[in-house]
């Protein structure tokens, strides 16, 4: 067995490698490079994604891509929100309206809540655009990434990892020595499994089929704008992901058919002619033009890790939480799992941590992890409210499903009564296509944390539904617009990131910039000055005042991901406690 020669400091080939290069690997990958750090990325595939299975871009991740500067390029390839939010129930695409619900943040009621908490827009993009990006970009800035490069398995020590991998072309094994591994090797991870990581759950839970296929829908769909189409057909609670559904991959000739299949039974054999079948029938159009382009079966997982690492060696994305793509939380965990852990690494690296703060991502993470497989099931079953009401269970039939419509448009009391039943259960799906706050709300509590002594958070609004920007420590920075020198707005978000932690106060905290300063100075640390109020970043819309929870003369210190790592709401009695107070956080945080 060779070793690949690119052996540099201390022996090691690279810093970290990156198995895997979907969402969590292409991310974690750019994010390194970005950060300067040696980084290989391998993937057992000849090339990215070739299906457009995970798609739903929402705000969080988009902010992980503006900290990026690719973004815009995201913008440019993406499907905007407008096209989204008309989610339809029907019969067919061509059949009956069961339903609509206004989704991600599109209707009049949550568009300002939406816009008010993040500088970007959701957007649906596609696996076959994402990961290109990333994985682009992060060549573009020194990773090295190698495509047929199977890995087959690890050693660790105290000094680093060593793993075995199989060039696919030649055939041949070599080794490769990093002081850090990444497994970001989805659902089916080599390296969580040689890793021994526990998981809580099940896999296999039900069956479902993926049919990508072209077909020009513009008649049915260009009045009604949406990613889904859900349609309800006799089988719908057999397997799957709780009804049929026609997802949109590019407006309005690209999809992606999901319908399920027993699992208790074989994966049914699915030639084009029957997939083909399938579409026209979930469609309601027998004589439609398609062109299916690939069938795939997969199983719908409840399943997540409670520890993401082991010494040198850490897991992300598919490989740490299996779930159903129901919410659209997966590809936007996967890339948040990155954010978290890059930085981390990346500081350890230069030595300006101690490892100690990689303890931080498993405390971090995991219970993100949890959530989000416990939601994505959960929104799965939330279909069957919809079905009690209709009166069509498990193998209803069509006439079934259409006297079951016919109850709920009759003009009489009874009908009336399903209408407003009707109503609740469709209603109960914003906790799939609305929990904003599911994806904004995300509280950290680590060594990486430092808690303040304000009151538990509480809320009038319901935690899954509605983003709580708060800036207590664990939370993301709060957005809020301000204006530049040019005149220009800009977000509180773009004055952190990048690799860097940041210092925050305002005018009236001037004592904050020498404790800054000496921080810098006695730490060894790069870190970002932030005054609120002065002539590049104005509060001229009030905005942050209105936010920021902490007196002008307060300061927040915020990690290169933008949480929050500890704050003081109020000046302290002088300079010398200043610097003795930030000095101080910031070691506890790095672990010094």
């Amino acid at each position: 067995m060779t070793r690949i020669n690119t052996a540099g400091p201390g022996g090691y080939d690279t810093d970290v490698l990156v198995v895997g290069s979907g969402p969590a690997g292409g991310s974690a990958a750019l994010l390194l490079a970005t950060y300067g750090i040696r980084t290989l990325l391998v993937t057992k595939y000849g090339w990215l994604a070739n299906t457009p299975r995970a798609h739903i871009t929402n705000q969080r991740t988009m902010e992980v891509l503006r900290d990026l500067g690719v973004e815009n390029e995201a913008l440019a390839v993406g499907s905007p929100s407008q096209l989204m939010g008309d989610t339809v129930l029907c019969t067919g695409l061509a059949g009956e309206e069961i339903g609509r619900i206004r989704s991600w943040g599109t209707g009049p009621a949550s568009l300002t809540e939406y816009a008010s908490t993040s500088p970007c827009q959701m957007i649906d993009l596609p696996q076959t655009y994402l990961e290109p990006i990333l994985v682009n970009n992060a060549a573009a800035r020194g990773a090295k990434v190698r495509f047929d490069t199977e890995f087959l398995g690890f050693t660790q020590d105290e000094d680093g990892v060593t793993a075995r991998l199989r060039d696919r072309v030649r055939g041949d094994e070599f080794t490769v020595r990093a002081r850090y591994l990444i497994g970001a090797d989805g659902g089916r991870s080599a390296v969580a499994e040689q890793l021994g990581l526990p998981f809580d759950g099940r896999m296999a839970k039900a069956g479902s089929m993926n049919i990508v296929f072209k077909a020009d829908l513009a008649r049915y769909c260009a009045h009604r704008p949406s990613v889904l189409y859900w349609v309800l057909r006799p089988g719908a609670e057999t397997g799957g992901i709780g009804m049929g559904l026609v997802r949109m991959v590019r407006p309005w000739n690209e999809w992606l058919l999901v319908w399920g299949y027993d699992i208790e039974q074989a994966p049914p054999d699915v030639d084009e002619a029957e997939a083909r079948r399938i579409v026209r029938d979930l469609v309601g159009d027998a004589e439609l033009p398609v062109e299916i382009e690939s069938i795939s079966m997969w199983t719908v997982n409840h399943s997540h890790a409670t520890v993401y690492s082991s010494g040198r060696v850490f897991c992300a994305g598919d490989a740490v939480h299996r779930h159903p793509p129901s919410n659209g939380l997966g590809s936007n965990t996967s890339v948040q799992d990155a954010y978290n852990l890059a930085w981390k690494l990346a500081m350890v690296i230069r030595g300006e941590a101690r490892p100690a703060l990689l303890d931080s991502y498993t405390a971090e993470r995991a219970p993100v992890g949890r959530q989000i497989v416990q939601r994505a099931n959960l929104s799965r079953d939330q279909f069957g409210p919809i079905f009690d009401v209709l009166g069509v269970g498990a193998g209803g039939d069509e006439l079934a499903i259409a006297e079951g419509l016919a109850a709920v448009r009759a003009a009489t009391a009874e009908g009336a009564k399903r209408r407003r039943l009707l109503e609740e259960a469709i209603r109960l799906k914003n906790y799939e296509f609305n929990a904003h706050g599911v994806e904004m709300n995300q509280r950290y509590v680590s060594g990486a944390v430092l808690a303040d002594d304000a009151p538990a958070e509480a809320g009038q609004d319901d935690a899954e539904l509605v983003a709580r920007p708060t800036t207590r420590p664990g939370a993301k920075l709060p957005h809020a617009w301000l204006v530049d020198g040019d005149g220009e707005r800009v977000s509180t978000l773009d004055l952190v990131g990048k690799g860097l932690f940041t210092v925050i106060t305002g005018l009236s905290g001037g004592v904050w910039e020498a404790a800054a300063d000496a921080c810098r100075d006695e730490l060894g640390v790069p870190l970002r000055f932030v005054r609120i109020g002065d002539a590049g970043s104005r509060d001229a819309y009030g905005e942050w005042s209105r936010v920021a929870e902490i007196a002008e003369d307060g300061v927040l210190l915020i990690r290169p991901d933008g949480h929050v790592a500890w704050r003081r709401t109020d000046a302290p009695g002088g300079e010398a406690m200043a610097r003795q107070e930030l000095t101080g956080a910031l070691s506890r945080v790095l672990g010094r």
